[in-house]
């Protein structure tokens, strides 16, 4: 086992507050938006086996069997398949979708082909591989995923009563629905700048008012307020979206997508094509080990729209929010289902009452393991051990004894996630 030592990323869109609370460390007073655990190049994780810090990623170089064992070396290759990480969102996250694994090969080789320097503004794709994910909530978390039913979208824009809106809403309403959400979404991304501006400024401060007629339950002769309470519970995180970014098409693309709120421990899977944005809360995020994202707006970086609409996937579908399943055979593991092989997520909860103190955690592939509530102590079989506190992790290789987990606090919860993969 080796303690991990882990980058934060200070990206814009991070909460300034989230990650020191976690850490129990004072604010720096900039945006902290992610603590990342793995062997991405860009930002490794460290650890010291007595010569010295070594990035993760150098040490799986030199011996991908040794740490990530046979298996899942001829399954995925001499790297580390996912990357984890705690995930701060204080602002909305860039719209985007994630190609699928033939997609991010071609579009890949394509830009290599021609030359486009890796950290070009107009490159697309970083590397060769795809991106699902999953998030799991620590707190409340609030996001946008996969396209609402165009119905119901037709019906928003209508009770909005922005007339340039109108157009789209007809659309969504006489049109099947993948050529309807193709559409809408093109004109969107693709209209003449000023005209999409002031579209947007006179959306956002339609989407303000019926935000605070709902909160105020004001909206009698509105057509507010025959919209699905769902829709009039998401109307203040939509405005919110439109205080960020007053002018950006974005907004408009952004009132397509279902919202979303995750409560402590739910969970949502995201694979390729599925548009989506984070907007506010803590939480646990895993992804299968690359940086390829398509973006539709809500970002001051490259947008290729004739690229993305290649990839995103038109179809309406109702987001499908994860629980942890109990594990029959494993010492109270639970695991979040998700459809993918390259990462697999589950959590253990130690302590706290009548939980059993110790947990035995499968050694059999390389993991790590993230403590996000309490402290939790790790012994591996010659009984060495590592003390891990909310926002500590650790990096296990694989084949070794199964090491035991426990809550250093009898009567204290404590809870840890593993991340490894399947094989």
């Amino acid at each position: 086992m080796d303690r991990l030592t882990n980058v934060i990323r200070p990206y814009s869109w991070g909460s300034r507050t989230a990650l020191p609370e976690l850490l129990g460390v004072e604010p720096t007073g900039e945006p902290q938006a992610e603590l990342w655990m793995g062997a991405h190049p860009g930002a490794p994780s460290v650890l010291d086996r007595g010569d010295g810090p070594q990035p993760l990623n150098t040490l799986i170089d030199a011996d991908p069997e040794a740490e990530l064992g046979a298996a899942t070396v001829s399954r995925f290759g001499p790297t580390l398949p996912f990357l984890l990480k705690i995930l701060a969102a204080g602002e909305p996250l860039s719209l985007q979708v994630h190609p699928d694994l033939a997609r991010a090969q071609a579009g890949f080789a394509a830009e290599e082909a021609r030359g486009v320097p890796l950290d070009a503004f107009d490159r697309n794709y970083k590397d060769a591989n795809h991106k699902p994910e999953l998030i799991c909530a620590l707190g409340e978390f609030v996001g946008l995923c996969g396209f609402r039913r165009p119905a119901e979208t037709a019906q928003l824009l209508e009770a909005l009563a922005v007339p340039a809106l109108a157009p789209l809403a007809r659309v969504l309403r006489e049109k099947p629905e993948t050529e309807a959400l193709r559409e809408v979404l093109s004109t969107v991304l693709t209209a003449d700048p000023e005209t999409t501006a002031a579209t947007v400024r006179q959306t956002v401060e339609a989407l303000g008012q019926a935000a605070k007629a709902v909160e105020a339950g004001d909206t009698t002769g509105s057509a507010v307020a025959n919209l699905p309470v769902s829709i009039q519970s998401s109307l203040d995180s939509y405005a919110a979206i439109g205080r960020y970014y007053p002018e950006d098409a974005g907004v408009i693309a952004a009132l397509l997508l279902n919202h979303i709120r995750l409560a402590p421990g739910e969970a949502l899977f995201l694979g390729a094509g599925i548009p989506h944005a984070y907007l506010t809360g803590l939480g646990v995020e895993i992804l299968a080990n690359s940086d390829n994202v398509l973006r539709c707006g809500l970002t001051p970086k490259h947008v290729d729209i004739p690229e993305l609409l290649e990839v995103v996937n038109f179809v309406s579908d109702e987001p499908d929010i994860l629980r942890p399943i109990p594990l029959p055979d494993a010492d109270g593991e639970e695991l979040y289902p998700a459809p993918i092989d390259e990462f697999r997520l589950a959590r253990f909860t130690l302590g706290g009452g009548a939980a059993p103190q110790h947990r035995r955690v499968p050694g059999a592939t390389p993991q790590i393991l993230l403590c996000t509530e309490g402290t939790a102590v790790l012994t591996d079989a010659d009984g060495s051990s590592i003390t891990l506190h909310p926002g500590e992790s650790a990096f296990v290789p694989a084949g070794g004894p199964d090491p035991l987990i426990g809550s250093a606090v009898a009567d204290t919860r404590s809870t840890v996630f593993r991340a490894t993969v399947s094989v």
